[in-house]
């Protein structure tokens, strides 16, 4: 099974803005502070790290693979097999950096997810985010797919975790 991982909204509250000291939480608590939270519900439902985890996070484009992975603790970065954008997404042609190329900018996050599955079929797959509305494109017949958080509690909310361990199929 692939979990589709967004970080803000999901592992911290939906408030964290690139500041000239990097990223910073303006709400109550800490960057991933619900971290271990899903790594506890991962490695009860699966030790032996089944579970792989796809970041689809907004910190890919500011941070880069490796310093978003980087934020993880090792048991959560241990499941980590890649991820829905891709600094090559952002390039011309010629290799050279082109934001303006950058599909991720009119993409919503389902369109992210939907894209990296068509390069990486699976049909086991669950996503983590607290962005879903009209707007965000989700197709009806996947919502089953979608565990929607509230932006503000993220895993932070019991009822999310629940769902969370009974979705994965305990």
């Amino acid at each position: 099974m692939i979990l589709f991982l967004d970080f803000d909204g999901v592992l911290h509250p939906d408030h964290v803005y690139t500041s000239k000291r990097g990223l910073e939480l303006r709400a109550p608590g800490n960057l991933l502070m619900h971290a271990p939270i899903l790594e506890s519900i991962l490695d009860d439902h699966d030790p032996h790290g089944y579970i792989k985890i796809v970041l689809s996070t907004s910190w890919l484009r500011v941070l880069g693979f490796d310093r978003t992975k980087g934020y993880l603790s090792d048991s959560l970065v241990n499941r980590v097999i890649g991820a829905t954008w891709h600094s090559w997404m952002a390039k011309d042609m010629d290799g050279y950096p082109n934001k303006n190329l950058d599909p991720f900018n009119w993409m919503t996050r389902y369109q992210q997810i939907e894209w990296y599955l068509k390069r990486n079929p699976t049909e086991k797959w669950l996503a983590l985010d607290d962005l879903h509305s009209s707007s965000e494109g989700w197709r009806t017949q996947l919502l089953g797919h979608l565990i929607w958080m509230d932006p503000d509690k993220g895993l932070g909310c019991p009822e999310k975790q629940s769902e969370l361990r009974m979705r994965l199929g305990g």
